[in-house]
């Protein structure tokens, strides 16, 4: 009785992992569906301004702007990483981390900058590979605001104008599809356009928009450019968060049915087990009763 006991045992434990890890799956949906509007709503506006700060620049020949060029002088980089605060969501730390690592290995002036973190895994393991984390921002969570964004983007900008930094970078998962995510370093500044943008429209003809500034250009820089650098930030956030979901939602599925499987295993082998159990104490039944005739 007692290996059957045992396996028992196990069918309950295993039957109650189960239950617990379907539990996050349907909680990991529901936070998905919600994060991933929030991501895919902001990524038109965020386009339409970089496409917008593109264009501006390319018109306004001979316009010069800070946040355009990298300051002078041996200045640091600061690379911020963003990774979640909880696991249970497969590889989605490990890779975002790996990546951060390998680009700190190709750049020295990376790996020699300021580093600073969201998330406690990130900031855990990049403390175990002794790279020291300056600041670790805890203010964000699962639903990021924007207020909270803009206020870090307006820190980073300013340490940019002043000189203190060379180039501010974030490591962060980007949202593709619900199939597809992948980890990414972004140049946050000096602001550099997304491939494609500020092309000339071959469909009119190669004809390039002319424009009549009003204000004058390098005002409109001044509102525009640092407005594009915290919605690219926030994008960042947003698709960060909703990738961590995508990420636990296919890790609490794969646990969900590895513990289904798992139990049907042990249930064949208790139904066995029992079996045998049976089967001796009948032998033995039967042996008693031959014995006494």
């Amino acid at each position: 009785m007692g290996k059957s006991r045992e396996i028992k045992k196990r069918m309950k434990a295993v039957g109650n992992i189960k239950r617990i890890t379907r539990t996050m799956q349907m909680i990991a949906t529901s936070k998905f569906a919600k994060a991933q509007a929030a991501a895919t709503d902001t990524k038109p506006y965020t386009a339409a301004l970089f496409d917008l700060v593109a264009q501006l620049g390319e018109a306004a020949e001979g316009v010069d702007h800070p946040l355009l060029s990298e300051p002078s002088g041996d200045a640091p980089e600061l690379t911020l990483v963003i990774t979640s605060d909880r696991g249970l969501c497969g590889p989605y730390n490990s890779s975002i981390v790996r990546e951060a690592l390998r680009h700190m290995r190709q750049s020295p002036i990376a790996m020699q900058g300021r580093v600073e973190t969201v998330g406690k895994k990130g900031a855990n393991v990049l403390r175990f590979n002794r790279i020291e984390v300056a600041a670790h921002h805890t203010q964000f969570g699962d639903k990021p605001q924007f207020a909270d964004v803009e206020r870090l983007a307006g820190e980073y900008v300013e340490r940019f104008t002043a000189g203190e930094v060379s180039a501010v970078r974030v490591v962060y998962m980007k949202f593709l599809s619900a199939g597809r995510q992948k980890p990414e370093v972004l140049q946050l500044l000096p602001f550099s356009r997304p491939e494609g943008a500020g092309e000339v429209d071959q469909s009119s003809g190669g004809l390039r928009a002319l424009y009549e500034f009003s204000p004058d250009a390098a005002q409109l820089l001044d509102h525009l450019l640092p407005a594009a650098v915290k919605a690219q930030l926030f994008q960042c956030f947003n698709d960060a968060v909703v990738s961590e979901h995508i990420a636990r939602m296919v890790a609490m599925k794969a646990a969900t049915d590895n513990a289904g499987k798992m139990g049907h295993a042990l249930k064949r082998k208790y139904n066995r087990a029992r079996q045998s159990q049976i089967t001796t104490e009948l032998t033995e039944i039967i042996s008693g009763a031959a014995a006494l005739e």
